[in-house]
């Protein structure tokens, strides 16, 4: 069934709720747990399930998320898989961006049509989670569906911020609804098992996770010719019309949808778990990415506890605690990070800018500094003794060099702090 499978990976929009991080790069070109990016999540996921013919939808600042892919997803000569990009583009027959999900993938449906195929998955480039592809294929051909969605259980407070359908014993959405108002959940519970309903999980929720009969794409699209996106349009014609079969696919694993800066945040620092629900350290599922053939971390009288360490880091902080610490970063003399995530940098500085007369243009985190629940972005220079410290009790708001977002402070790309500067609580 996976030969006969195409893969689309949605590169996402403008992803306003991540902002500063997407200042300058799409969603699923965000960094990822030290080393990696948000889109290694969905390529890896079909790569360890025998998907290898993958599309990428990219529109919006896809600069670095198409030079991540090119760099790190190869293919040797003797095999028929491919990591292809393919960017919006206009043409004689449309002139229009990509409009929405549905919209990008029916704009290259072209493209795709080249290739032999009997079924499309449809994955979302910004999602966290491990999922054997290959078994909501098989659920897709067992059940005769012309339309699968991976379903997950949610409480009610998530309730609203997904599509929500109502599921028979054979699983056949037989309801569907996006993004229900408070006031009406009690119409969407759904029967799920007690280990979700104790946890207070009575609702059943689209992960964004499609596979599509090819001709059942080619029909929903001649339908609603004027739709853009699957869910609110696509979805819910889909189950009102009796000429398709919509079925679910229940997942019961970790899923989060990296939506904004605290789920972000509250998803790398997961990681540091002792056995965190999303598994790194997996022989059966590896994760991929850039292999970037960078010299081992070194550390000089450091404690580290519960924190990940990326290639090419010089450390000489006191303390990381239940951090994050990506490539070529370069942490100061009894320097404390504690539970925060340190994106690191694209190079390292020649030995003269390193002196202590220049201390201002070093790059990375100075000496006797405190970074305490923030987020530091890529080629950051932040000199001695700053604070930096988040706090839920903080409001949002915006300068030149940093934000605050739900608590946490996220200094922006290529910022300079001065020496003594404090951001944050008690600043």
């Amino acid at each position: 069934m996976t030969d006969k499978t195409i893969s689309v990976i949605l590169g996402g929009g403008a992803g306003t709720r991540l902002f500063p991080l997407t200042k300058d790069r799409s969603k699923p070109a965000v960094p990822l747990g030290g080393k990696y990016r948000l889109i290694d999540i969905p390529l890896s996921n079909c790569l360890n399930s025998n998907l290898r013919r993958i599309f990428v939808l990219t529109q919006f600042n896809s600069a670095s998320l198409n030079k991540h892919v090119t760099n790190a997803y190869h293919f040797d000569v003797f095999s028929k898989g491919f990591v292809d990009i393919l960017a919006a583009e206009q043409t004689r027959e449309n002139e229009n961006w990509f409009q929405g999900t549905a919209d990008a993938v029916r704009q290259v449906m072209p493209r795709i049509n080249h290739h032999d195929h009997e079924h499309i998955i449809i994955l979302s480039g910004d999602q966290l989670y491990q999922m054997d592809l290959k078994s909501i294929i098989k659920h897709h051909v067992k059940t005769g569906a012309d339309v699968t969605i991976g379903t997950i259980p949610v409480n009610s407070e998530d309730a609203p911020g997904f599509g929500i359908m109502k599921v028979d014993s054979e699983d056949n959405i037989n309801d569907f609804i996006e993004k229900p108002s408070a006031d009406i959940l009690d119409q969407w519970v759904s029967p799920l098992d007690e280990k979700y309903t104790s946890e207070g999980k009575n609702y059943l929720a689209s992960m964004g996770i499609y596979v599509f009969t090819k001709k059942a794409l080619a029909n929903l699209f001649s339908d609603i010719p004027g739709a853009t996106d699957f869910g609110k349009e696509y979805i819910p014609h889909a189950v009102n019309n009796s000429k398709y079969k919509v079925a679910s696919f229940p997942f019961g694993g970790y899923w989060s949808d990296i939506g904004t800066i605290k789920s972000y945040y509250s998803a790398n620092l997961m990681l540091n778990d002792f056995l965190p629900e999303f598994n790194m350290y997996s022989n059966q599922s590896p994760l991929y990415s850039r292999a970037r053939m960078l010299a081992p971390s070194k550390f000089f009288g450091t404690i580290v506890n519960s924190s990940l360490i990326s290639e090419g880091c010089i450390l000489h902080a006191r303390e990381i605690d239940n951090s994050v610490i990506g490539i070529r970063s370069r942490i100061g003399p009894r320097t404390l990070v504690k539970d925060s995530i340190v994106f690191g940098n694209d190079y390292y500085q020649k030995l003269q800018d390193i002196s202590e007369e220049s201390q201002q243009k070093l790059l990375g985190i100075g000496k006797d500094c405190v970074i305490d629940k923030a987020i530091i972005e890529k080629n950051v220079k932040i000199g001695n003794f700053v604070e930096i410290i988040g706090h839920e009790s903080l409001e949002d708001s915006e300068t030149d060099t940093h934000c605050i977002r739900d608590g946490i402070v996220v200094v922006k790309k290529g910022a300079v702090i001065l020496d003594n500067t404090k951001i944050g609580y008690g600043a």
